[in-house]
């Protein structure tokens, strides 16, 4: 940058310079600081720095954000840590899992797999261990937003060994000192209005709210706690026993201290008729967001009734919930579905398929509120939802749903003139129709009559009946490797909206 004569960029004021600056991008910032002295003293100003997005992971082959990172996470923290107001940092899985790797022995193990996990799970704690040290004596920290790779925490052999707190292991003692800080950064809170800990490894323990400082329980107004336990097993491991069940991260009577809250986000099988209750209470503030992880364990012991539901409803007028069915099976997506469930976004993700009668039930239900409807299953199979059925229940579910904007379909077999129908049925109100062409099938007695290919067919057709062009095809934004971090990120933007 050059002004008249002799006066540069460094002659002006250090005030004019930082407003310049709050233009960058965090990483621009960064490289911007390496230019000279001033800019480094200006660019650290903490008005600059008063919210902070990080993106970690541990890396087994080389690649993303492994150990040589960790430095440099560290001078950051350091240097904004203790006045940052809004922090979201979240750990991206592993890179390689749970693909391929290198140096497969004749019978397809990885010869090194134990140590690079190791190595990649003390690469995990030590970035953990970092931000929540520069985090302990903030006070004016606002927004908290952490998530885990679940490809870490899920991964049997390493988590055995580190996650057993009994143990004389270094990987044991981090953890613990992981739990100790964390209370301390709620302890030291004075208007935390966010709070979101998503699969942490150890982070949050049962009652590690009670060290929420009152100042912050009471400006509280979005709570995230996942721990994991409920997911469903990596392919070949062992399920946990049947009676495993973890004590809940929030208790019912915990709910009292939180008089504001507006956005929850939790495990349901910690959801119970209890939680229901305590929520419905007429001096709370109504509930706005409810986002519920149905894992691959069953619901809770006593799940909320048809009346929860409608006495939660009546206190929170505007209630809207979004529900993942992470691994589960038609008969507990049906025991969870009451009538009075306010349910606008349901993703069914799992490796069994969903009943044509579970379909069926949710249009009849929902078809005054749910706008989202994401329909997974990853498996070699498409099973045909509308088998020797006069209609198909994805058709029902768009002509009985109103509302509905989104609908994703991947690993079930689509009928073409369906998917026409579909398109017809909700027009440009429908303004994601996401089906990879795989999934598409095409009736023999129809193809013989048309006069063009099959697929150029399909495609202009719904294209008339959206009102926009489409193709088949399955937007990777929309369906992410891992169905935790794509409920982590959607219960994320569901909860802004509030």
């Amino acid at each position: 940058m050059a002004l008249c004569g002799d006066i540069g960029a460094l002659s002006l004021p250090s005030e004019l310079i930082v407003h310049i600056f709050s233009f960058l991008s965090d990483r621009d910032k960064l490289r911007a600081s390496a230019v000279c002295s001033r800019w480094r003293e200006c660019l650290f100003y903490p008005a600059l720095w008063t919210d902070l997005k990080l993106r970690l992971g541990g890396s087994v082959n080389g690649g993303g954000t492994g150990p040589g990172e960790t430095p440099k996470l560290e001078f950051l923290m350091r240097k904004f840590g203790s006045f940052v107001r809004e922090l979201e940092l979240e750990f991206s899985p592993v890179e390689g899992y749970p693909g391929p790797v290198l140096d497969v022995d004749p019978d397809g193990h990885d010869t090194q797999f134990p140590d690079r996990w190791k190595d990649a799970m003390g690469c995990y704690l030590d970035q953990v261990l970092c931000v929540l040290r520069s985090l302990r004596n903030n006070r004016n920290l606002q927004k908290l937003s952490l998530y885990g790779a679940t490809c870490i925490l899920q991964e049997e052999g390493i988590l055995g060994s580190l996650y057993s707190l009994d143990e004389d292991n270094q990987g044991s003692k981090k953890i613990k000192e992981i739990q100790q800080l964390f209370e301390q950064v709620l302890a030291s809170g004075r208007q935390l209005k966010w709070l979101g800990c998503a699969f942490m490894l150890g982070m949050v323990k049962s009652r590690s709210l009670l060290s929420l400082s009152n100042l912050s329980a009471a400006s509280l107004e979005h709570l995230s706690l996942l721990d994991g336990h409920a997911l469903p097993p990596l392919e070949g491991q062992t399920p946990p026993p049947s009676d495993d069940r973890t004590p809940p991260l929030l208790c019912p009577p915990e709910l009292e201290r939180l008089p504001n809250l507006r956005s929850l986000v939790l495990d349901f099988r910690h959801f119970s008729s209890a939680m229901c209750q305590a929520l419905s209470d007429g001096g709370r503030a109504p509930l706005l967001r409810l986002s519920l992880l149905l894992g691959g364990t069953a619901p809770p012991e006593a799940p909320p009734t048809e009346e929860d539901w409608q006495a939660l409803v009546r206190q929170s007028v505007g209630l809207r919930v979004y529900l993942m069915a992470l691994d589960g099976r038609s008969e507990d997506l049906l025991r969870v579905l009451k009538p009075s469930l306010p349910l606008e976004q349901l993703h069914f993700d799992s490796y069994a398929a969903c009943s044509a009668g579970a379909l069926e039930l949710v249009s009849q239900q929902y078809h005054k509120t749910l706008t989202h409807f994401s329909l997974v299953r990853d498996n070699a199979r498409f099973p045909d939802l509308s088998d020797n059925r006069n209609e198909d229940p994805l058709v029902l579910l768009a002509w009985r749903c109103t509302r509905l904007s989104l609908l994703l379909l991947h690993g079930y077999t689509v009928w073409a003139h369906n998917l026409i129908a579909i398109a017809r049925l909700r027009g440009s109100s429908l303004k994601v129709l996401a089906v990879p062409e795989e999934s598409i099938h095409f009736d023999p007695d129809q193809v013989q009559v048309l006069e063009e290919e099959p697929l150029h067919h399909l495609i202009k057709e719904v294209s008339l009946g959206l009102g926009r062009a489409w193709s088949p095809a399955l937007d990777s934004a929309l369906l992410l490797n891992d169905p935790t971090q794509h409920f982590y990120r959607e219960a994320q933007s569901f909860s802004v909206a509030v």
